[in-house]
């Protein structure tokens, strides 16, 4: 049987509509970052064969409300095999983690992988409902092997939001790097490796 990963992406999160318009004003456009596939897209030919890697485009991203990733994902989850892989980017990480610190999931978890995850801001602003709860317990408990993945140059989500994660998940395995920002790449080899190796 094939190891099965859910991939969740990044977004953004506002408080009110009026702020995510004025972000929508001010967003410059980048024609080159539309054609970028990035690394959960090439995740299934880098692992090979023997995974089946999922990645589900989570509802209204752009402006991103937690009970509609949380509907969308609990859809999902009749379909996860145990042993399941769950991958989160950027705001995908703090749904992962909210939401398995909240919620009791069905399925048995063999690794989860939060890589550039804010915790309670994203270095200038708040993530609203995708705040974090006060205790990551839950989520110790029913995450399988916890690994931290963030880059010190991290442009977007501040290297302090990394540093909270290791303090309420003190088990967690931490991989810093110097030199990947906001892991927007399109490839990740170190992720890879780290999922071919777990037991």
């Amino acid at each position: 049987m094939k190891k099965q990963i859910f991939t969740i992406h990044g977004g953004d999160a506002f408080a009110t509509y009026e702020e995510y318009l004025e972000d929508l004003k001010a967003f410059q456009i980048d024609l080159d970052g539309f054609k970028r596939s990035g690394w959960k897209n090439t995740l299934q030919n880098a692992l090979g064969q023997d995974y089946d890697v999922n990645s589900p485009r989570m509802p209204n991203s752009g402006n991103a409300k937690y009970i509609e990733w949380k509907i969308w994902f609990e859809k999902m989850i009749p379909y996860m095999q145990d042993d399941v892989i769950l991958i989160g980017h950027s705001l995908g990480g703090s749904f992962l983690a909210k939401y398995l610190s909240e919620e009791n999931i069905s399925k048995k978890i063999k690794a989860a992988f939060l890589v550039s995850a804010p915790y309670d801001t994203d270095g200038n602003r708040e993530i609203v409902e995708f705040v974090l709860p006060g205790s990551l317990s839950l989520f110790e408990k029913q995450g399988g092997s916890i690994f931290l993945i963030h880059s010190k140059d991290d442009p977007v989500v501040s290297f302090k939001e990394f540093e909270k994660y290791q303090k309420a998940l003190p088990k967690a395995k931490a991989i810093i790097f110097e030199d990947r920002g906001h892991f927007n790449q399109e490839s990740f080899p170190e992720i890879v490796e780290q999922i071919k190796n777990l037991n």
